[in-house]
């Protein structure tokens, strides 16, 4: 896979600066598509992260095809029709939007409600939390994908163990992420979009999969 930009969403670094220990390859490369995920659904997509996914290469799987899909999406789009399609999927809360990728939202059907509360106990036990900037709540799915690549390259300090990722993972992503990814695949307003919601769908089934295996 061509090399993803890096993301600039809504975390910023926890304070304590603590010793790392590089992670393994294969936890990069699910950091790379952490970041990935994060990065494309926080925001619309700038010309140096259109020609990133541009450059994007996938494989013969189920997976890579997705990837070339989304790819060759990207190279049919331009900076204008990007941005149109992403505001009209993700235009904000009550805004008109077709999604709304909010843990929340999806574990209850209301917004700010109980399962946010309960991350943000989490989050700041693990040291993080939104830019004073920030207007949307921490359990859009960019933040949560942000949350994982920040745990598992040590933005936020310390690398964290496997437990440790994999628990905040159970807790506030599984429950939720995959049927998010699979609305964004069959979004009416989704053409760009789409196949980065079969990207989703299948990375959040692999993660869940790997972390039942090393339970």
């Amino acid at each position: 896979m061509a090399a993803v930009a890096a993301i600039d969403t809504f975390a910023m670094r926890k304070s304590a600066v603590f010793p790392r220990e590089a992670p393994a390859e294969e936890d990069l490369a699910r950091a790379r598509f952490h970041a990935l995920l994060s990065r494309v659904l926080a925001r619309p997509l700038d010309a140096a992260m259109l020609e990133s996914v541009r450059a994007l290469e996938g494989n013969a799987s189920e997976f890579g095809r997705a990837i070339e899909l989304f790819a060759g999406s990207a190279r049919q789009a331009t900076i204008e029709t990007a941005t149109e399609e992403f505001s009209a999927l993700f235009f904000g809360m009550g805004a008109g939007g077709e999604l709304l990728p909010y843990g929340s939202y999806y574990r209850t059907g209301m917004v700010y409600d109980k399962p946010l509360a309960d991350l943000r106990g989490d989050l700041a036990r693990l040291g993080i939390g939104a830019r004073a900037e920030t207007t949307e709540p921490e359990d859009h799915i960019a933040f949560m994908c942000e949350v994982m690549h920040g745990l598992i390259v040590g933005t936020f300090g310390a690398a964290q163990a496997l437990d440790v990722q994999r628990d905040f993972f159970l807790a506030h992503i599984e429950p939720w992420a995959a049927r998010f990814f699979a609305d964004l695949e069959k979004a009416k307003t989704a053409r760009l979009y789409a196949p980065l919601g079969t990207i989703g769908r299948l990375f959040m089934a692999i993660e869940t999969e790997g972390f039942a295996a090393d339970a």
